[in-house]
């Protein structure tokens, strides 16, 4: 099994969301986030003084799933969050041992 972590900006959220349900993968962890990558945030004018904001809003989302589907499930994550800008996010694919589900102690592994 693998957990599949993928950072994401906030407005491609119900894209993804939409896209993994249609494909079968409704289970999901999600997490308001903030963070920075290679553009180390952006600068924005408010009052006509320029600001730089370093951390932004992002979505995290965590599905475990079987090593078998998870091309598949990141090419569905890539597919609909990429705006092609800076900031699109990143995706991890991090090995996991097992799973147990706590009502009936059942282990996936």
């Amino acid at each position: 099994m693998k957990m599949i972590k993928a950072i994401i900006k906030p407005e491609r959220f119900e894209y993804v969301k939409k896209a993994l349900e249609e494909k079968g993968y409704v289970s999901m962890t999600v997490t308001e986030v903030k963070g920075r990558g290679d553009q180390k945030g952006i600068a924005l004018e408010y009052r006509g003084k320029l600001m730089t904001v370093d951390m932004l809003p992002k979505i995290k989302i965590e599905i475990v799933i079987k090593d078998a589907t998870v091309d598949d499930l990141i090419k569905t994550i890539i597919d609909s969050a990429r705006t092609g800008k800076i900031g699109d996010g990143k995706i991890f694919v991090i090995p996991v041992e097992k799973a147990i589900r706590v009502r009936t102690g059942e282990v996936d592994s």
